[in-house]
């Protein structure tokens, strides 16, 4: 299956805390893999590895282990298009996240989303599909800020959760995330849960409008339709794939596999603003970078999985993808 991905414009929000800091956020990003001309286009998606890398290298850049929490005050509606616009027009907070749940795969399909009254409060929850790639810590501090933000946006901004529960493992220094959420906290839980009171999110929003809610759910229920129609661009993927470890397949093969024509492939994928050379070097690079977060998979292995003739080819494809060697960057993920 291809693998997870998320709207090119979420990690607009990281580059502009980036430029706040004064580092490079386009550097950064294209050392990641990121097409910086994708974060324009309202309907482009990465692959969750790929923003994945760039989460790593802005930590890194920053030294700052509570990035993702900054983060979230870059992020407003139209970072999530149509969806921010219907939050924006809900009629309560128990409608804001009822519509998060229902239509957060327009954004990312990284994550699966629960939200569910028990007894006197709410309980919402989010986690990762299984056999789906983890996305980075610092992702997940930003969705739950995020949520959080979404409360005080509407409820005023001493607002605060009954209780936030995060996977992620108890920072250095935690004071950050207190200040942030200013509610019970739990570092290394089973899940990630935020608790909300009944109360809150029952109560009417004066500034509802259902109209326009209604007008962008109409919009969000179409793009659904067309990500649940599998692409061209994702079946190709699927393809490169499944025979990488065969040796690097050309693109008559692939056509050949999804019994078209080269010209017809090739047509199809233009329609689409696709190349198959962009995408065989994105599966390899996407690949490279999961496969290289298993200690248990020697670089051999890695590039027999990606059809390179030998190490070296892969070592130096890998340098070029993410300026290190497969060496530094693994002695960079033990430090």
């Amino acid at each position: 299956m291809p693998e997870p991905s998320i709207l090119a414009s979420w990690t607009r929000a990281l580059r502009k805390q980036l430029d706040a800091l004064g580092l490079d956020s386009l550097a950064l990003s294209q050392a990641a893999g990121l097409d910086p001309q994708l974060m324009d286009n309202p309907n482009a998606r990465y692959p969750v590895t790929v923003t994945t890398r760039f989460w790593e290298l802005a930590v890194q850049a920053s030294g700052d282990p509570a990035l993702g929490l900054r983060v979230s005050r870059f992020v407003s509606p139209t970072t999530f298009h149509a969806l921010g616009y219907a939050l924006v027009a809900s009629g309560s907070l128990r409608e804001v996240f009822e519509r998060i749940v229902r239509y957060h795969p327009v954004v990312s399909d990284a994550l699966v989303m629960s939200f569910e009254r028990v007894d006197e409060h709410y309980e919402f929850r989010f986690r990762v599909p299984d056999g789906s790639p983890m996305p980075a810590n610092e992702a997940m501090d930003a969705f739950a800020a995020i949520y959080v933000r979404t409360c005080r946006n509407r409820l005023g901004r001493h607002y605060a959760p009954l209780a936030v529960h995060l996977m992620r493992p108890q920072p250095e220094d935690p004071q950050p995330w207190h200040a942030v959420f200013r509610a019970p906290l739990f570092f290394g839980a089973a899940e990630n849960l935020l608790i909300f009171s009944c109360e809150d999110f029952d109560s009417h929003l004066d500034d509802a409008n259902p109209e326009l809610a209604e007008h962008n759910e109409a919009v969000l229920n179409r793009t659904l339709e067309q990500l649940s129609a599998l692409t061209w661009e994702r079946k190709v993927r699927g393809a490169i794939e499944t025979q990488l470890p065969e040796g690097e397949p050309s693109a008559e093969h692939i056509a050949h596999t999804l019994h078209l024509s080269l010209r017809s492939l090739q047509r199809h994928l233009a329609d689409e603003g696709c190349r198959y050379d962009l995408l065989l070097n994105q599966c390899r690079q996407n690949l490279a970078l999961q496969h290289m977060r298993d200690p248990g998979c020697s670089l051999s292995e890695v590039a027999y999985l990606l059809g390179f003739a030998d190490t070296s080819s892969f070592s130096r494809a890998f340098k070029r993808w993410t300026g290190m060697t497969p060496s530094q960057y693994r002695e960079g993920m033990n430090r």
